[in-house]
């Protein structure tokens, strides 16, 4: 029976699926697949030489792999290991630039006079001079600097002066 395409209802006409041919076509798709393997012994079973060397082949690309998946976690573990180095050493660098500022600011005001006089005082046990402590000097008049006797003499030879002042001086004897 013929089917008439037209049709006079407004809503959609429901297309009923056809699973006689899908199952069909399903069932043999299924019976090519599967194959029948029989149960035989490991020794019996012989391996291609292409596929021998396909197997090794991929067993070199695993441990390549896996070798270069080591290295690369190997080297940010290095990488993580330095980072924390770094990071403590900041730490322990701010640390002395506190400590060194704190001891520059103990120096500043401990450089007082009047705080040195007081440790003096205090600690080594000393006073300020009185007028009987005091104790005179005489040095004789004579002036011990010596004044210059020679005369400096500049020479200048690198050939910096001019020309022909030179063959003057030479020609009329000055110099």
């Amino acid at each position: 029976m013929a089917r008439v395409n037209y049709q006079y209802e407004t809503s959609p006409r429901k297309i009923e699926p056809d699973y006689n041919r899908k199952s069909k076509k399903h069932k043999e798709e299924k019976k090519k697949k599967i194959k029948i393997v029989e149960d035989v012994p490991r020794q019996d079973i012989k391996i291609s030489e292409k596929q021998r060397k396909k197997q090794i082949k991929l067993t070199i690309f695993a441990l390549a792999a896996i070798a270069l998946l080591f290295t690369i976690s190997y080297q940010n573990s290095q990488i993580s290991v330095k980072f924390s180095q770094i990071q403590s050493q900041k730490e322990e660098l701010a640390t002395l630039e506190k400590e060194n500022e704190q001891t520059e600011v103990n120096i500043e005001s401990s450089s007082n006079l009047s705080n040195i006089e007081k440790l003096a005082k205090e600690k080594l046990g000393m006073s300020k001079l009185t007028n009987k402590q005091t104790v005179y000097v005489t040095l004789p008049k004579k002036d011990y600097v010596e004044s210059a006797s020679e005369k400096i003499v500049i020479d200048d030879e690198d050939g910096s002066d001019n020309w022909f002042i030179n063959l003057i001086e030479k020609l009329f004897g000055k110099k």
